[in-house]
C-alpha cells in the first residue's frame, strides 16, 4: 500500500506543474500553482507515505460498508510551511473525507515553495487512497 500512494503522491506533482493559473486569495495574496521550487513534506514523498499510514484511521461506516477509493485534497502550502484551506475536492463518503482532512492537519510544516529565490504560497493537489486489505 506505501508504494502505491508515493506514486499518487508524484501524480499529484505533476498535476501541480502543469497548471499554468495562478490565483489570488480573497485578501490578495498570491497562491502560486506553478513554482521555481515545489513545497515539500520533510523528509520527501517516502516520509509523507510512512506518516500517512501510520496516522490514517479507516472509518468504522466506511469499513462496515466496504467503502474503498480516492479522497481528493487541496490546500495551501503557506510562506511558513503551515498548511491551510484544506478542501475536500472528491470524496468517497463514509467519513473518508473527513478523515483525510483530519490526517492533513496532523502533518507537520512542510518546507515552502520557492519563486525567485522566495519563500511562496503554493497550492496543492492530495490524492489519499482508502483500501481495505483482507
Amino acid at each position: 500500500m506505501p508504494k502505491l500512494m508515493v506514486f499518487v503522491f508524484m501524480m499529484a506533482l505533476g498535476t501541480n506543474l502543469n497548471a499554468q493559473v495562478d490565483k489570488s486569495d480573497k485578501d490578495g495574496n498570491v497562491v502560486y500553482t506553478v513554482v521555481d521550487k515545489e513545497a515539500s513534506y520533510p523528509g520527501g514523498a517516502e516520509a509523507m507515505t510512512t506518516f500517512l499510514a501510520q496516522n490514517i484511521i479507516y472509518p468504522t461506516l466506511a469499513k462496515q460498508k466496504n467503502t474503498q477509493g480516492k479522497v481528493i485534497l487541496s490546500f495551501i502550502v503557506e510562506k511558513d510551511g503551515s498548511i491551510s484551506n484544506i478542501k475536500v475536492i472528491r470524496d468517497i463518503g463514509e467519513g473518508c473525507g473527513e478523515e483525510g482532512v483530519r490526517i492533513v492537519k496532523l502533518m507537520p510544516k512542510w518546507k515552502p515553495a520557492q519563486q525567485g529565490g522566495k519563500a511562496v504560497r503554493q497550492q496543492f493537489v492530495l490524492p489519499v487512497s482508502f483500501r481495505l486489505t483482507k
